[in-house]
């Protein structure tokens, strides 16, 4: 796929007044299990049944633009992806050109403070067996929207583009496999779970849940890491790699409340894999919010950069040390201005 017309399908995306129609979505999750499947060995190492595991080796000379918590805000992705640099370029020009990659740290579903109301509203359309269902509409318009992008761009890029698994990584509200059911501002997961049922069925359910299973839960990079939360344990590359049979990597990688995490844990990891690297490293994470630009735990090594309510998000140059008062900034909504040149 060209620029123009990726560019062009996650405007249209943006654009689009509905959820995806069901054929469409189960088309684009069987392609995008396929590309899984097809992920070169040494970016994703294979457990020993031959399926790609847990861990994401990236690339250790591109830079790397780190992407915390989504939560169903299309205009983020959009700035991220169309919002242009101090040189006139976007990520989407630089993924085009092999100049970059892009690391997700999960949690693509579920809308949060920006839309407790529509939750509220979208219950009542749940608790009334979604005879009605305009909210629940503009939330899955949003929610799956965001992973269609996802979808689109991990097809077109594959070993550039990853998207970790999160705590929100769980369309059937699962108690079990590492995930737990969600619920925060109203009974969002069962609210989803159910939605999916009935307006999509058991295939294509039984598909997006094996893509959330086939998704991601540790990278590695030169000097830094990354997972969705904060490491409860310490977790060996053996058992990273062989997540799918260890639940426990998949729940302490993307579950971790703060204080919870065990002493030493992101240490541990660190020297694990980044060997030498690990004294000037940094390991980042989403989760739970940060009360500014980011925060920091594990006596600073662990830095956390999600916000609920602003596009934060770490460029890492992987050729130079890294400084978080410099490489993590805050980007401006430009979805607006992209939309508006778009039509014109």
């Amino acid at each position: 796929m060209t620029y123009t017309s990726i560019r062009k399908q996650l405007i249209d995306i943006y654009n689009r007044s509905h959820a995806p129609e069901a054929d469409d979505l189960a088309w684009l999750i069987a392609e995008t299990n396929d590309r899984f499947m097809s992920e070169a060995p040494e970016t994703r190492p294979r457990d020993e049944a031959g399926l790609p595991g847990g861990l994401i080796c990236l690339n250790r000379e591109l830079p790397c633009v780190i992407v915390p918590d989504i939560h169903a805000r299309l205009d983020f992705i959009i700035s991220v992806l169309l919002g242009e640099d101090d040189e006139g370029a976007s990520a989407l020009d630089r993924l085009c050109h092999g100049e970059v990659q892009i690391l997700c740290l999960g949690d693509g579903m579920h809308s949060e403070g920006r839309a407790s109301e529509r939750w509220n509203a979208a219950a009542m359309e749940y608790f009334g067996h979604y005879r009605e269902h305009l909210n629940m509409d503009e939330e899955m318009r949003e929610s799956l929207g965001v992973m269609e992008m996802v979808m689109l761009l991990k097809n077109a890029f594959p070993n550039n583009f990853h998207f970790l698994k999160g705590n929100h990584e769980n369309i059937t509200n699962e108690d079990g496999n590492g995930n737990h059911p969600y619920a925060k501002y109203a009974l969002e997961g069962e609210m989803v779970s159910r939605y999916m049922e009935m307006f999509y069925g058991p295939g294509i359910i039984d598909r997006y849940y094996a893509f959330e299973g086939n998704l991601p839960v540790l990278s590695v990079g030169r000097s830094f890491m990354a997972s969705h939360a904060e490491p409860a344990a310490c977790y060996r590359r053996d058992e990273v790699i062989h997540y799918r049979s260890n639940p426990l990597v998949v729940e302490g990688l993307t579950w971790t409340d703060n204080d919870v995490a065990e002493e030493g844990s992101v240490a541990c990891m660190m020297a694990e894999y980044l060997g030498p690297d690990a004294s000037r490293g940094f390991y980042f994470g989403g989760h739970r919010s940060a009360v500014s630009l980011y925060g920091t735990r594990a006596g600073g090594k662990y830095i956390q950069i999600n916000s609920p309510d602003r596009f934060i998000i770490a460029k890492i140059d992987q050729l130079n040390d890294i400084n978080p008062d410099e490489n993590i900034v805050e980007i401006e909504n430009s979805a607006p201005r992209i939309l508006s040149e778009h039509r014109g």
